[in-house]
């Protein structure tokens, strides 16, 4: 197996002097490589050293992967953590499938994106403002009926 490691010391050795002479640079295009690699599977070398217990190992993470994602499916309409279970079910298809690698990548990068938006200060500030709004209307609406009808629930109601 490949680990990327079989190098010699004194190609690893002036390597590291080129990182550490070029700065951030050098570092964010070995990330990039790093992300660029093939897919490899996680399965232990003995599974994979037999095609159809490799092809069997496959089918067993695909179908643990999709019955996680199908909880989070119905927990997006019931109690639960549905997007987490979503998310680690693509994680767990992810250590057999290159395709699925790739999806969970894609989505890491889509959250973060997202994650800076909302932090940006005029966002935050828009959003500050329709909550408010959303929290005034609610309370006006929730006084005018405590106005008109009192503590009564809805269903209670005689005189409409």
């Amino acid at each position: 197996m490949n680990t990327g490691s079989d190098r010699g010391t004194n190609e690893s050795a002036a390597d590291e002097s080129a990182v550490g002479a070029t700065g951030a640079t050098e570092g964010a295009e070995a990330a990039e490589g790093a992300e660029q690699t093939p897919h490899v599977s996680k399965a232990p070398a003995f599974i994979k050293a037999r095609r159809s217990l490799h092809l069997s190992w496959q089918v067993g993470v695909f179908v643990v992967g999709l019955a996680v994602i199908a909880a989070g499916v119905a927990m997006l309409v019931l109690p639960g953590p549905g997007w987490v279970a979503i998310f680690a079910g693509l994680a767990i298809w992810a250590t057999e499938f290159a395709w699925a690698h790739l999806v969970l990548r894609w989505t890491k990068r889509k959250v973060t994106e997202a994650a800076q938006k909302a932090l940006d200060p005029k966002v935050r500030r828009r959003n500050i403002i329709l909550t408010s709004v959303g929290l005034v209307i609610a309370g006006a609406l929730i006084g005018f009926y405590l106005w008109k009808y009192g503590l009564v629930l809805p269903w209670n109601l005689k005189d409409q």
